[in-house]
């Protein structure tokens, strides 16, 4: 069964992508057609492919609406038609892939969309399109009631830290120790005496042997843990205390009477 895939493009240069990428793709161009919108001519579409396939480009000139057409031929006269011809009005440009099986048109969709097809119904809303049967009445002004809602959210900064980096030094060092050492001395002494019967037992050939000994440095290193240096965190809350001053009207009630008026005929004195 024959399907029609149509991508509907931003521009052109991505449009003639994905014919490319069609081709690559083992698609025939007899059965691609990448059609753009004229810049001089406005609304009119052209076929930029050169192919002998009808499609919406190839009927720009000979009807009022072409492009309004071609979707009431895909889709009748619903408003999936009117919604792509939306879209199409207010985009650049358009691949149609004329397909023979539903694999076939699987696949030449999947390849339209990773070449950058935009998402119609998305396009629709950004461009203001409305459905049928959804326009006001005649005399009617509608207005769309926004409302922002306050989020109030605390968010975490970093302040400060502290970070832990262990390096070898080497530093010198020095101990004394007290070595012992051994000397074999000769001494010679002159003597002049008879030989006693001692001396004639020792009259004999013989080794006497005396050795020497030296005490030596031997040094040694031993590592000993001195001292742990540990990074944790302590949390503290505060609370702080604003001063301001604020003003306040204050008013004073005073009430009136009568003055303390005195008669001088009645405190004068008499004589």
């Amino acid at each position: 069964m024959n399907q029609t895939v149509v991508g509907i493009f931003d521009t052109a240069t991505h449009a003639q992508q994905a014919a490319q990428q069609l081709k690559t793709a083992g698609f025939s161009l007899d059965d691609v057609d990448t059609i753009s919108r004229d810049s001089k001519q406005g609304s009119n579409y052209y076929n930029s492919t050169g192919t002998t396939t009808e499609a919406a480009g190839d009927a720009a000139g000979r009807t009022g609406d072409s492009i309004g057409n071609f979707f009431s031929n895909l889709f009748g006269d619903d408003d999936d038609a009117n919604r792509y011809s939306h879209v199409a009005r207010n985009s650049h440009s358009m691949v149609t892939v004329h397909c023979k099986s539903a694999d076939h048109a699987h696949k030449a969709a999947e390849i339209l969309d990773k070449a950058g097809a935009i998402d119609v119904n998305e396009k629709a809303q950004q461009t203001g399109y409305k459905a049928s049967g959804t326009a006001n009445k005649a005399g009617e002004v509608s207005a769309k009631v926004i409302e922002e809602n306050l989020q109030v959210g605390k968010r975490v900064e970093q302040t400060g830290g502290a970070r832990l980096r262990s390096r070898i030094v080497e530093r010198p060092v020095e101990a004394s120790v007290r070595l012992r050492e051994e000397h074999v001395s000769v001494e010679r002494t002159p003597v002049n005496r008879p030989a006693t019967e001692a001396d004639f037992n020792a009259f004999k050939e013989g080794e006497v042997e005396v050795t020497e000994r030296a005490e030596r440095a031997v040094v040694g290193k031993e590592a000993r843990v001195v001292e742990e240096v540990t990074l944790g965190k302590n949390v503290t809350e505060r609370e702080k205390t604003i001063h301001e001053t604020v003003r306040k009207t204050e008013v004073d009630v005073e009430k009136l009477g009568t003055k303390d008026v005195r008669n001088d005929q009645n405190t004068r004195n008499t004589k």
